[in-house]
Protein backbone atom coordinates (compact mmCIF):
# COMPACT_ATOMS: atom_id res chain seq x y z
CA UNK A 1 0.00 0.00 0.00
CA UNK A 2 1.02 3.07 -0.83
CA UNK A 3 1.74 6.07 1.40
CA UNK A 4 -1.42 7.93 3.03
CA UNK A 5 -2.28 10.63 0.46
CA UNK A 6 -3.93 13.76 2.17
CA UNK A 7 -5.26 16.95 0.61
CA UNK A 8 -6.24 20.14 2.47
CA UNK A 9 -9.66 21.12 0.88
CA UNK A 10 -11.08 24.70 1.67
CA UNK A 11 -14.25 25.14 1.05
CA UNK A 12 -15.50 26.78 -2.17
CA UNK A 13 -17.54 30.02 -1.73
CA UNK A 14 -17.61 32.04 -5.29
CA UNK A 15 -18.42 30.23 -8.82
CA UNK A 16 -18.00 31.34 -12.15
CA UNK A 17 -15.11 31.39 -14.69
CA UNK A 18 -13.48 34.47 -12.82
CA UNK A 19 -13.26 32.73 -9.23
CA UNK A 20 -12.09 29.91 -11.09
CA UNK A 21 -9.47 31.26 -12.75
CA UNK A 22 -8.42 33.60 -9.41
CA UNK A 23 -8.38 30.45 -7.43
CA UNK A 24 -5.84 28.39 -9.95
CA UNK A 25 -3.45 31.75 -10.24
CA UNK A 26 -3.83 31.30 -6.05
CA UNK A 27 -2.30 27.59 -6.44
CA UNK A 28 -5.68 25.95 -6.10
CA UNK A 29 -8.07 23.60 -8.00
CA UNK A 30 -11.65 23.63 -8.11
CA UNK A 31 -13.24 20.52 -7.01
CA UNK A 32 -16.52 18.84 -6.01
CA UNK A 33 -17.08 15.88 -3.70
CA UNK A 34 -20.01 13.61 -3.74
CA UNK A 35 -21.52 10.41 -3.03
CA UNK A 36 -22.97 8.44 -0.77
CA UNK A 37 -26.16 10.08 -0.68
CA UNK A 38 -23.99 13.14 0.38
CA UNK A 39 -25.76 16.69 -1.26
CA UNK A 40 -22.71 17.85 -3.08
CA UNK A 41 -19.57 19.86 -1.42
CA UNK A 42 -17.80 22.48 -3.31
CA UNK A 43 -13.84 22.93 -2.63
CA UNK A 44 -10.47 24.37 -3.35
CA UNK A 45 -7.67 21.78 -3.29
CA UNK A 46 -4.08 22.04 -3.31
CA UNK A 47 -3.04 22.45 -6.74
CA UNK A 48 0.92 20.67 -6.33
CA UNK A 49 -0.25 18.05 -3.74
CA UNK A 50 -3.47 17.33 -6.07
CA UNK A 51 -1.06 16.91 -9.15
CA UNK A 52 1.38 14.87 -7.46
CA UNK A 53 -1.35 12.50 -5.58
CA UNK A 54 -2.85 12.05 -9.22
CA UNK A 55 -0.16 10.75 -10.90
CA UNK A 56 -1.78 7.37 -10.03
CA UNK A 57 -4.99 8.47 -11.51
CA UNK A 58 -7.11 5.52 -9.18
CA UNK A 59 -5.24 6.82 -5.71
CA UNK A 60 -6.76 7.06 -2.50
CA UNK A 61 -7.14 10.11 -1.49
CA UNK A 62 -8.26 11.60 2.09
CA UNK A 63 -9.86 14.43 1.65
CA UNK A 64 -9.84 17.07 4.67
CA UNK A 65 -12.68 19.91 5.03
CA UNK A 66 -13.26 21.56 8.50
CA UNK A 67 -12.23 18.81 10.50
CA UNK A 68 -14.17 15.92 8.55
CA UNK A 69 -11.84 12.93 6.68
CA UNK A 70 -13.34 11.65 3.43
CA UNK A 71 -12.01 8.52 1.46
CA UNK A 72 -12.26 9.77 -2.18
CA UNK A 73 -11.03 8.54 -5.71
CA UNK A 74 -10.75 11.14 -8.69
CA UNK A 75 -13.71 10.39 -11.27
CA UNK A 76 -12.96 12.81 -13.66
CA UNK A 77 -9.74 14.90 -14.16
CA UNK A 78 -10.13 18.13 -16.29
CA UNK A 79 -6.81 19.15 -17.19
CA UNK A 80 -5.75 21.84 -19.67
CA UNK A 81 -5.21 20.80 -23.02
CA UNK A 82 -1.68 23.25 -23.39
CA UNK A 83 -0.47 23.59 -19.95
CA UNK A 84 0.32 21.05 -17.43
CA UNK A 85 -2.39 22.22 -15.41
CA UNK A 86 -5.33 20.45 -13.79
CA UNK A 87 -8.51 22.38 -14.20
CA UNK A 88 -11.26 20.61 -11.93
CA UNK A 89 -11.54 17.88 -10.17
CA UNK A 90 -14.95 15.34 -9.74
CA UNK A 91 -13.98 13.63 -6.60
CA UNK A 92 -16.28 10.46 -5.75
CA UNK A 93 -16.64 9.16 -1.75
CA UNK A 94 -15.97 5.95 -0.93
CA UNK A 95 -15.96 3.67 1.92
CA UNK A 96 -14.02 0.76 3.28
CA UNK A 97 -15.15 -2.93 1.63
CA UNK A 98 -17.37 -0.99 -1.32
CA UNK A 99 -16.42 -1.91 -4.57
CA UNK A 100 -16.10 0.68 -7.28
CA UNK A 101 -15.43 0.32 -10.96
CA UNK A 102 -12.70 2.35 -12.66
CA UNK A 103 -9.92 2.04 -15.52
CA UNK A 104 -6.61 0.44 -14.70
CA UNK A 105 -3.68 0.62 -17.02
CA UNK A 106 -2.19 -2.42 -18.61
CA UNK A 107 1.62 -2.65 -18.54
CA UNK A 108 3.28 -5.05 -20.49
CA UNK A 109 6.89 -6.59 -19.50
CA UNK A 110 9.65 -9.05 -21.20
CA UNK A 111 9.65 -9.72 -24.70
CA UNK A 112 7.93 -11.50 -27.41
CA UNK A 113 9.70 -14.27 -29.66
CA UNK A 114 12.96 -12.74 -31.66
CA UNK A 115 11.14 -10.87 -35.03
CA UNK A 116 8.13 -10.35 -33.92
CA UNK A 117 6.29 -6.76 -32.59
CA UNK A 118 3.50 -6.55 -30.10
CA UNK A 119 0.16 -4.65 -30.54
CA UNK A 120 -1.38 -3.35 -27.99
CA UNK A 121 -4.79 -2.79 -28.69
CA UNK A 122 -6.03 -1.68 -25.30
CA UNK A 123 -4.09 0.00 -22.71
CA UNK A 124 -6.48 -0.12 -20.06
CA UNK A 125 -9.04 -2.26 -18.62
CA UNK A 126 -11.76 -1.82 -16.77
CA UNK A 127 -12.31 -3.48 -13.57
CA UNK A 128 -14.71 -3.68 -9.74
CA UNK A 129 -12.21 -3.46 -7.18
CA UNK A 130 -12.39 -2.92 -4.04
CA UNK A 131 -12.05 0.91 -3.68
CA UNK A 132 -9.56 1.03 -0.49
CA UNK A 133 -7.29 -1.37 -3.06
CA UNK A 134 -7.08 -0.24 -6.41
CA UNK A 135 -4.47 -1.49 -8.32
CA UNK A 136 -2.05 1.10 -10.02
CA UNK A 137 -1.35 -1.36 -13.22
CA UNK A 138 -1.95 -4.75 -14.29
CA UNK A 139 1.02 -6.60 -15.15
CA UNK A 140 0.66 -8.77 -18.70
CA UNK A 141 3.90 -10.74 -19.71
CA UNK A 142 4.10 -11.57 -23.02
CA UNK A 143 7.61 -13.21 -22.86
CA UNK A 144 8.19 -15.74 -25.49
CA UNK A 145 5.05 -15.03 -27.30
CA UNK A 146 5.20 -16.44 -30.74
CA UNK A 147 3.61 -14.97 -33.78
CA UNK A 148 -0.17 -14.79 -34.36
CA UNK A 149 -0.56 -15.18 -29.75
CA UNK A 150 -2.68 -12.98 -28.18
CA UNK A 151 -4.04 -12.37 -24.52
CA UNK A 152 -7.69 -11.60 -24.04
CA UNK A 153 -8.71 -9.77 -20.78
CA UNK A 154 -9.86 -12.93 -19.20
CA UNK A 155 -6.02 -13.88 -19.52
CA UNK A 156 -4.95 -11.76 -16.88
CA UNK A 157 -4.17 -11.84 -13.34
CA UNK A 158 -6.03 -9.52 -11.71
CA UNK A 159 -5.59 -8.81 -8.21
CA UNK A 160 -7.15 -10.61 -5.18
CA UNK A 161 -10.89 -8.86 -4.90
CA UNK A 162 -10.92 -7.78 -8.49
CA UNK A 163 -13.18 -8.79 -11.34
CA UNK A 164 -13.43 -7.82 -14.91
CA UNK A 165 -15.98 -5.51 -15.19
CA UNK A 166 -16.32 -5.30 -19.03
CA UNK A 167 -16.10 -7.96 -21.88
CA UNK A 168 -13.81 -10.99 -21.26
CA UNK A 169 -13.29 -11.38 -24.53
CA UNK A 170 -11.67 -8.01 -24.75
CA UNK A 171 -8.49 -8.19 -27.15
CA UNK A 172 -5.46 -6.69 -24.66
CA UNK A 173 -2.45 -7.81 -26.91
CA UNK A 174 -1.64 -9.66 -30.15
CA UNK A 175 1.81 -10.75 -31.51
CA UNK A 176 3.06 -10.20 -35.23
CA UNK A 177 5.92 -10.09 -37.57
CA UNK A 178 6.30 -6.99 -38.79
CA UNK A 179 6.23 -6.65 -43.00
CA UNK A 180 8.98 -4.97 -44.48
CA UNK A 181 9.19 -2.80 -47.79
CA UNK A 182 10.20 -5.55 -49.80
CA UNK A 183 7.43 -7.88 -48.99
CA UNK A 184 4.54 -5.09 -49.95
CA UNK A 185 6.86 -4.87 -53.33
CA UNK A 186 5.16 -8.11 -54.82
CA UNK A 187 1.29 -6.77 -54.10
CA UNK A 188 2.29 -3.37 -55.46
CA UNK A 189 3.58 -4.93 -58.45
CA UNK A 190 0.72 -6.69 -59.47
CA UNK A 191 -1.67 -3.00 -58.47
CA UNK A 192 0.17 -1.31 -61.11
CA UNK A 193 -0.01 -3.97 -64.05
CA UNK A 194 -4.02 -4.32 -63.45
CA UNK A 195 -3.82 -0.77 -63.60
CA UNK A 196 -1.42 -0.69 -66.82
CA UNK A 197 -4.04 -3.85 -68.66
CA UNK A 198 -6.96 -1.22 -67.59
CA UNK A 199 -5.86 1.15 -69.29
CA UNK A 200 -4.59 -0.70 -71.97
CA UNK A 201 -8.72 -1.89 -72.25
CA UNK A 202 -9.63 1.41 -72.06
CA UNK A 203 -7.55 2.87 -75.04
CA UNK A 204 -8.84 -0.54 -76.94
Amino acid sequence: MADKLVLAAEARNEFGKGSARRARVAGQIPAVLYGHGEAPVHMLLPAHDTMMALKNPNALLTVTLDGKENLAVAKDVQRNPIKPVIEHVDLLIVKKGEKITVDVPVHLEGESAPGTIHVLENASLQINAEATHLPEYITLSIEGMEDGDKKLASDLDLPKGSEIAGDPDQLIVHITVPRTAAEDEPEEAAAEDESSEDAEGDDA
